[in-house]
């Protein structure tokens, strides 16, 4: 697609050239003409009967660019083969169709040459986007003269830039070739230069641009079978550097084939040679020798490059480049925009603020023209209170005047009253001094009064603090009589055991003593068969019997005794109670 594009650009300058009368459309003849010799630069078969068939039909007027295009891409450009041709064949042939109408230089001493012009204009092609008609923006222009500037080792004029780029027609349809031509004929960037340097600056910018050469230059290269020395010019492209017997390029020694399996490195000096590197491959080490360090920084850095692009696929440095440059115009097109929207949106609301501002301006005039009415009112009326006030004022000072002389009837009336009073006030004196005898001794009887009063406070305060006792010692009692009276009860209740026990205990008592007169009846009954040895035997068992009779016996009598001391003492402990109850409710009555 990218050889199809760059076809296209030269043949739109040959088609455009056989157009003489501007109309767009071109007589069949000549388009026969044309066809037959791109088959011959482009170096397809030819087929006259395609050809023939094509334009056979029976109107003889001319074919436009539209109605040329099918047979152009079916016929022609869709059996290109790249390789198999030389593209600056169909560029020079294209280029000699186009120069005859269209370039017609000066005669002068700073005229092109053709070869030089030719490099131009394929270098103006190679840089102009696929828009039609072709022309370049101003950034690309300036981008190619800085390049043939720097091969020539000068400076580029940006006076002289901006006065071609300033031009109306370059600001409204950019720059067309024949345009940029007649200003490199103006000999403004040539200035002082030698037409020699001219045209290698041109051929230099040329080969690296539109031959796709990295760089080029001598270097020193170590043979495989000798191993000696020799100077080559070496030619570095995206893929390939080839390397010659001479910078004419005539006599190919051999080609270094570039992949993502080579690589470049710096050598130390050996065998008398300085500025050293090596290209490696998979299956060889190339040597080669710069004339200085810098020439070998280039180099490395170069063959680095062409590797990378071969890496990603690149065929084309510059296409690359131009690729960036193009992306970098639309991204600051595109800032230009948004600049250029938002200085329009400012200017919108500049131009709002300012019709408000005009607004506000009406408004503050016609609100001073208000405010002035107001205050020459406002000013009229304070004149008006002023007048009312003065009268007021000068009826004031008539009862004012009136006043005064009442005033001073009245102060001779005071004056009079006031030395009545200072008797008064002499016997009001002696009133006083008396009065205070009189408080003396009163102040004195109230000091006695507090005294007795105190002691009487005093004696209150025993009293109330003898009734609290009381009544604490009351309450006190009334406690003591409500345990009391519980234990009594508790005491009662022990009684009534006892009692019950007691009656138990009668029992018992009375089955022991049944017991003891039944073991007092064994006894004799022993006491009367002791003497017979044959019952001897039997005595010794039955004397078992009565101990234990009369041990059992002697408890009980002894259990009887203490339940009946118990209960005696639970009757006295009864009796003390009531008897200190009683005490105490007759102490209370008596509090």
């Amino acid at each position: 697609m990218e050889l199809r594009a760059e076809l296209l650009k030269s043949i739109w300058y040959a088609f455009t050239s056989l157009d003489v009368e501007k109309s767009g459309k071109v007589s069949k003849s000549q388009l026969k003409v044309l066809s037959h010799n791109l088959y011959t630069a482009l170096n397809i078969p030819h087929d006259p009967v395609a050809l023939e068939d094509h334009f056979s039909d029976d109107d003889d007027g001319p074919v436009s660019n539209q109605g040329y295009m099918p047979y152009l891409n079916k016929f022609i450009l869709d059996k290109v083969v790249e390789g198999t041709f030389a593209k600056e064949n169909v560029d020079e042939f294209c280029w000699t169709l186009c120069a005859k109408k269209n370039y017609r230089p000066k005669n002068g001493v700073d005229v092109l040459p053709d070869k030089d012009a030719f490099h131009l204009w394929c270098l103006f092609n190679f840089l102009s986007e696929d828009n039609y008609p072709l022309v370049l923006v101003p950034e690309e222009v300036e981008y190619l003269l800085k390049k043939i500037c720097i091969a020539m080792s000068v400076e580029l004029s940006c006076v002289d830039m901006e006065d071609f780029i300033s031009q109306e027609a370059v600001q409204q349809s950019g720059i067309t070739v024949w345009a940029f031509l007649d200003f490199v004929n103006t000999g403004r960037l040539t200035r002082g230069m030698v037409k020699d340097s001219v045209t290698m600056a041109i051929d230099e910018v040329y080969q690296e641009i539109v031959g796709n050469i990295i760089k080029q230059g001598y270097l020193w290269k170590k043979g495989h079978l000798r191993r000696n020395w020799n100077e080559r010019w070496f030619s570095l492209q995206p893929s390939t550097l080839h390397y010659y017997v001479s910078e004419d390029r005539k006599e190919c020694k051999g080609c270094i084939e570039l992949s993502h399996n080579c690589c470049v490195e710096v050598l130390p000096e050996k065998e008398g040679k300085r500025c050293m590197f090596c290209v490696k491959t998979l299956t060889k080490t190339y040597e080669m020798s710069a004339p200085d360090t810098k020439q070998r920084q280039e180099w490395t850095t170069a063959i680095q490059t062409a590797i990378r692009l071969c890496v990603e696929g690149k065929k084309s440095l510059h296409k690359d480049l131009k690729l960036r440059r193009r992306e970098q115009r639309e991204e600051r097109e595109r800032r230009h925009t948004a600049k250029e929207e938002e200085l329009q949106s400012l200017r919108l609301l500049q131009w709002e603020r300012e019709s408000k501002l005009a607004e506000l301006e009406l408004l503050q005039e016609e609100q001073k023209r208000i405010q002035h009415v107001e205050l020459q009112r406002t000013l009229q009326e304070q004149l008006q209170q002023a007048e009312e006030a003065r009268a007021s004022i000068q009826a004031e000072m008539a009862l004012k005047d009136v006043e005064t002389e009442r005033q001073r009837r009245r102060i001779r009336e005071l004056e009079v009253m006031q030395l009545h009073l200072e008797e008064a006030l002499h016997q009001e004196m002696r009133a006083r001094q008396d009065e205070e005898v009189y408080f003396l001794a009163q102040a004195r009887l109230l000091v006695e009064e507090e005294e007795k009063m105190k002691a009487l406070l005093a004696l209150q305060e025993e009293q109330e603090q003898y009734i609290l006792k009381t009544q604490r010692e009351k309450q006190e009692l009334r406690q003591e009589m409500v345990t009391k009276s519980q234990a009594l009860e508790e005491a009662q209740h022990q009684l009534e055991k006892v009692r019950a026990s007691r009656h138990r205990m009668d029992q018992d008592i009375a089955a022991a003593q049944r017991k003891l007169r039944h073991a007092s009846t064994s006894v004799k009954h022993w006491n009367i068969q002791r003497e017979d040895p044959l019952l001897e035997a039997q005595g010794s068992q039955l004397c078992l019997c009565p101990p234990y009779e009369t041990r059992a016996y002697a408890c009980t009598i002894r259990g009887t005794k203490e339940r009946r001391r118990s209960e005696e003492r639970v009757n006295i402990s009864g009796r003390e109670e009531m008897c200190l109850y009683q005490a105490s409710n007759e102490d209370m009555d008596c509090a």
